[in-house]
């Protein structure tokens, strides 16, 4: 592992260029809803529209998505749709990059097995969730709770 660039982020999230994007599909699908004529094309366009909106909301909610806490110790923090959860370097089982086959391509996503109140949990990551490669993630995180 190369030494961590002191430029480097410590928290990640959905690009906001991209929540704009499904915020302003989301209004588009919502006037071409009510300008519309065909009842059962409202109906489908409206739900396309509710889609699109939920999730640049559940992306708003949720921003940072990760973040480190550096200190002694350091914390990871995930953010949820019901609010920030804190993990020390103790809570934070192991952190790895792991390829899943999507669409016929292969995927990198960022796993987090913690401990969150005695119970083993799985997080997941993705580029969608992080805003960046899983990679450049994996390797920050790994050098602030090594530390």
């Amino acid at each position: 592992m190369t030494d961590l660039d002191p430029a480097a982020p410590l928290s990640w999230s959905t690009p906001p260029a991209a929540l704009a994007a499904c915020a302003a599909g989301g209004v588009a699908l919502v006037i071409g809803a009510i300008l519309t004529d065909d009842g059962p094309g409202k109906l489908l366009i409206g739900l396309g529209a509710a889609g699109l909106l939920v999730l640049a909301g559940m992306g708003l909610r949720q921003r940072p998505r990760l973040a480190v806490e550096p200190g002694n110790p350091a914390h990871v923090v995930v953010h949820g749709f019901t609010g920030p959860q804190r993990y020390s370097a103790q809570q934070v089982l192991r952190v790895r990059v792991v390829n899943y086959r999507r669409l016929g391509r292969r995927m990198p996503m960022l796993e987090l097995d913690v401990n969150h109140d005695g119970d083993e949990k799985l997080l997941i990551f993705g580029r969608w969730d992080l805003g960046t490669h899983p990679e450049d993630v994996l390797e920050v995180i790994e050098s602030h709770l090594r530390r």
